[in-house]
C-alpha cells in the first residue's frame, strides 16, 4: 500500500500526469501545518506555529512543496482542459447499443467534470493563499531570509508601498479564506458522498491495502472465487433459493466492492484502455463503476431504514430489491467485456472491475439463464463433450497423427518431465493443431521428456468461468485435477494462455498445484541453452501481439520476444506489453457474436498491419484465430501472415535443414 501511494507506482505509468499528481498528493498532506497556522493567523497575523513556524529549513521546504503543488495542479488542469470530450470527437462505429457508444476518444467522457474542476480550484486556492500570506509576512519583516522563501520574497515586491497594517489585515483575511475554502471542501464531501475524486483522498489507502492479493499485485490472473456468505461456494450444500449465486442486487456485493465504487476518481484511465469502449461498445469500466456507485447511494437511505427494523417485523413497507442488470446496467454492457484486464492494470486506486463483471455474470447465467444465446451451444458442448466446439473426445490425439514419432500418454510413474497440456484449440482447431505439432516436434528434437493426457484431457473450464457458469467450471476443474494428479503431473507446458492461467492460478482452489509454463518460455530456455540449435534469420518484417492472458494477466512479456529475436527482428506495435490491445476473444467472447460497434479483432489487426510487418507472431490460439480473421476482414490476408511463435521457430529450423551444405 505504501509503495503504491507514496511511490505512485500505478500513477507513474502515465509519467508526466503521474508526476504532477504526486506533487499535488505530497502538497495536500504535507501542507497541513500551513492550514493549522491559518487558525492562529486569524486571531493574530503575527502568530505562527511554535518552534517550526519561522524555522528557515521548514520555510524552504514548505515553499518548495507549495511551488510544485501549484505547478502540479496547473498541469493537471491543463491536461483536463486539453482532453475535454468536445475536442476529441470520433465518428460512430458500427451499430450502437441502446445504451449508446462513445462520442469521443477522451478518457473524461462521462466523468463529472465540475467535481474535478472544483477540486483543482480548491487546491489552487490553497496554494494561492499560501503565497499571499507568506509574501505578506516577508513584506512586513516577519521573515527576513530570502533564501528560505525565494518565491514569496519575489512576490513581496508587489506589495511595495503598502502599509504594515494593510499587510497584517491581508494575512488575517487570507487565512480566513483559506479556512473557508478548506471547510467548504469537507462540507462538499459530506453532502456528496458519491464525489469519488474528493473521497479517494481517504478511501484510496484502504482500497489499495485491501486489494485481493496480499502481495500487492493487481487483481488479475485468477478470477475471484464465487463467494457465499464470505466463503468460497460449495455447490453440494449451496441453496440458490436462499443464498446469492453471484450478484443480483447492490447488497450482494462485498464490502470491498462497495469500497471500489466509492473510491473511483473518474480519471478514465480504464476507459481509455478498454477494447470494448474503444470499438463502439457500450461498456466503459468507469461508467459501470460510477453507475453502481450512484445506485448504491440512491438505495442507501432505504437500505438503512430496512436494516433498522426489528427482525421479523412486517409493516407492509418492505423494499423491493432492484436487479442491477436491466434496471441499472444495460445487458450489452455486461456481455461486452473481454476480461482482458486493461482496466484493472491501469486503475491507480486498484478497483477490481473484472471481478465485479464476473460476479454479475454469475447470477445472470446460473440463476436467470439470461445470457447471449450463442453461449448456450458452447456451454452444452462443454457439458456433453468436454470442449467448446462439441468435437468427439476420442479425437483428442488426432493432431499428433502426422508426426513421425509417437507422443506418449502420461501414466502414473511415467518417464516424463513435462505434461504437455494441448488444450481444446490445440487438439481440434486445424490451425492450432499446427502449433501443437510444432511444439511437440521441438520438444522431441531437444530431448525434452514430455507426455500428454490424451482422451483424459478436457476443457480447463476457462470459458465457463468467464461467462459466469461457476458450477460447470468447478466440475471441469475437479475432473482435470483428478486426471493431472493421477498422472503425477508436476510441471505443465501449455500453448494456450487461458489454459496456463486457469491451471496455474485457479486449480489450486480445487487441489491442483502445478508449475505451469508457456511454450514460449520453455522454447526460449531451450534455444538459450543450445538444446535447440541457433536458427537462421527469418526474412521479412515481423511484429508480436501480446495475448492478454499471457502478458497482462501473467506478466510474461520477455520470453516470447527473446525467442523471436533469436531468428527475427521484432517491430513493436504502438500498444504493447501491459498496454497491449485485446484480440477480442477473452471472457468467453470467442464463442459470442459481436454485432455492436467495430470488431475488436479488426481494430487490433489494423494496428498490426499499419506496422508494415509481413508476419504477426502470436502465442495464443484464440489470438491467432481472431487476428487472422481481422487481417482477412481488412483485405490483407495475402500480405500479412498470422502465425504462432512455435511454428515460426520450427519453420526456421526446417529452412536451415533444407539449405545446401
Amino acid at each position: 500500500m505504501l509503495r503504491e501511494t507514496l511511490g505512485h507506482t500505478r500513477m507513474l505509468k502515465w509519467t508526466w500526469v503521474g508526476a504532477a499528481h504526486w506533487f499535488v498528493f505530497v502538497g495536500f498532506f504535507a501542507l497541513f501545518p500551513i492550514l493549522a497556522t491559518a487558525y492562529l493567523e486569524t486571531l493574530n497575523p503575527e502568530w505562527t506555529l511554535p518552534w517550526v513556524g519561522h524555522w528557515e529549513p521548514w520555510l524552504l521546504l514548505s515553499e518548495l512543496i507549495a511551488v510544485v503543488t501549484g505547478l502540479g495542479i496547473l498541469a493537471l488542469f491543463g491536461v483536463r482542459i486539453a482532453s475535454q470530450p468536445r475536442f476529441h470527437r470520433v465518428p460512430p462505429q458500427g451499430r450502437a447499443s441502446e445504451d449508446g457508444q462513445r462520442s469521443s476518444s477522451s478518457r473524461f467522457e462521462h466523468s463529472r467534470q465540475w467535481q474535478a474542476f472544483y477540486i483543482e480550484a480548491t487546491i489552487f486556492a490553497i496554494v494561492a493563499c499560501f503565497f499571499i500570506i507568506r509574501s505578506s509576512e516577508f513584506a512586513v519583516g516577519g521573515i527576513d531570509a530570502a533564501w528560505a522563501s525565494p518565491v514569496s520574497a519575489g512576490l513581496a515586491n508587489l506589495f511595495e508601498g503598502a502599509s504594515e497594517s494593510a499587510m497584517l489585515t491581508t494575512i488575517t483575511v487570507t487565512a480566513g479564506v483559506k479556512i473557508l475554502v478548506s471547510w467548504t471542501f469537507f462540507l462538499m464531501l459530506a453532502l456528496i458522498p458519491s464525489m469519488g475524486i474528493g473521497w479517494h483522498r481517504v478511501t484510496a489507502f484502504f482500497n489499495i491495502y485491501f486489494k485481493r492479493f496480499a502481495d500487492g499485485k493487481a487483481s488479475m490472473g485468477s478470477a475471484k472465487p464465487m463467494l457465499i456468505n464470505g466463503e468460497p461456494a460449495d455447490f453440494e450444500t449451496a441453496d440458490p433459493e436462499t443464498e446469492p449465486f453471484g450478484v443480483d442486487t447492490i447488497t450482494d456485493f462485498t464490502w470491498k466492492g462497495l469500497l471500489d465504487f466509492s473510491t473511483c476518481t473518474e480519471c478514465g484511465r480504464c476507459q481509455s484502455q478498454c477494447p470494448a469502449w474503444n470499438t463502439g461498445k457500450p461498456l466503459s469500466p468507469k461508467k459501470l463503476v460510477t453507475d453502481l456507485r450512484d445506485h448504491l447511494y440512491e438505495q442507501a437511505p432505504y437500505l438503512k431504514a430496512a436494516g433498522a427494523k426489528p427482525e421479523g417485523s412486517d409493516d407492509g413497507s418492505q423494499i423491493e430489491p432492484i436487479s442491477i442488470i436491466g434496471d441499472v446496467i444495460d445487458p450489452d454492457v455486461l456481455w461486452s467485456c473481454t476480461t482482458c484486464g486493461a482496466c484493472v492494470e491501469q486503475c491507480p486506486v486498484d478497483i477490481e472491475h473484472v471481478d465485479h463483471i464476473i460476479d454479475l455474470r454469475r447470477h445472470q447465467t446460473m440463476i436467470e439463464s439470461d445470457f447471449p444465446t450463442e453461449a448456450q451451444t458452447m456451454l452444452r458442448n462443454l457439458e456433453n463433450k468436454g470442449n467448446p466446439w462439441g468435437e468427439n473426445p476420442a479425437a483428442r490425439l488426432k493432431w499428433a497423427e502426422p508426426l513421425d514419432f509417437e507422443v506418449p500418454i502420461a501414466e502414473p510413474g511415467g518417464d516424463f518431465e513435462y505434461l504437455y497440456w494441448v488444450g481444446c484449440a490445440g487438439a481440434y482447431d486445424p490451425k492450432a493443431q499446427k502449433t501443437s505439432r510444432a511444439v511437440a516436434t521441438l520438444l522431441h528434437d531437444a530431448g525434452v521428456k514430455f507426455a500428454v493426457l490424451g482422451e483424459a484431457e478436457t476443457c480447463t473450464g476457462d470459458p465457463a468461468r468467464r461467462i459466469g457458469h461457476e458450477f460447470m467450471y468447478q466440475m471441469l476443474a475437479e475432473q482435470n485435477v483428478e486426471s493431472l494428479n493421477g498422472a503425477g503431473a508436476v510441471k505443465i507446458i501449455a500453448t494456450c494462455p487461458h489454459c496456463l492461467n486457469t491451471i496455474g492460478n485457479e486449480y489450486g482452489e480445487v487441489g491442483g498445484s502445478y508449475e505451469v509454463v508457456h511454450h514460449t518460455e520453455l522454447l526460449a530456455d531451450l534455444v538459450a541453452s543450445g538444446k535447440i540449435e541457433p536458427v537462421e534469420q527469418r526474412e521479412g518484417t515481423l511484429t508480436y501481439h501480446d495475448p492478454c492472458y499471457l502478458g497482462r494477466h501473467n506478466r510474461i512479456f520477455e520470453p516470447p520476444r527473446e525467442l523471436l529475436e533469436s531468428f527475427s527482428e521484432v517491430t513493436e506495435m504502438p500498444r504493447t506489453k501491459e498496454r497491449s490491445f485485446c484480440c477480442g476473444a477473452g471472457g468467453a467472447r470467442m464463442w459470442l457474436e459481436e454485432p455492436l460497434g467495430k470488431r475488436v479483432n479488426r481494430d487490433r489487426a489494423d494496428e498490426a498491419v499499419d506496422t508494415g510487418a509481413e508476419t504477426v507472431a502470436v502465442g495464443c490460439p484464440f489470438c491467432s484465430t481472431m487476428l487472422r480473421d481481422g487481417v482477412a476482414d481488412a483485405g490483407k490476408e495475402d500480405d500479412v501472415e498470422v502465425v504462432d511463435i512455435a511454428q515460426l521457430l520450427a519453420q526456421s529450423r526446417e529452412r536451415r535443414a533444407a539449405a545446401p551444405e
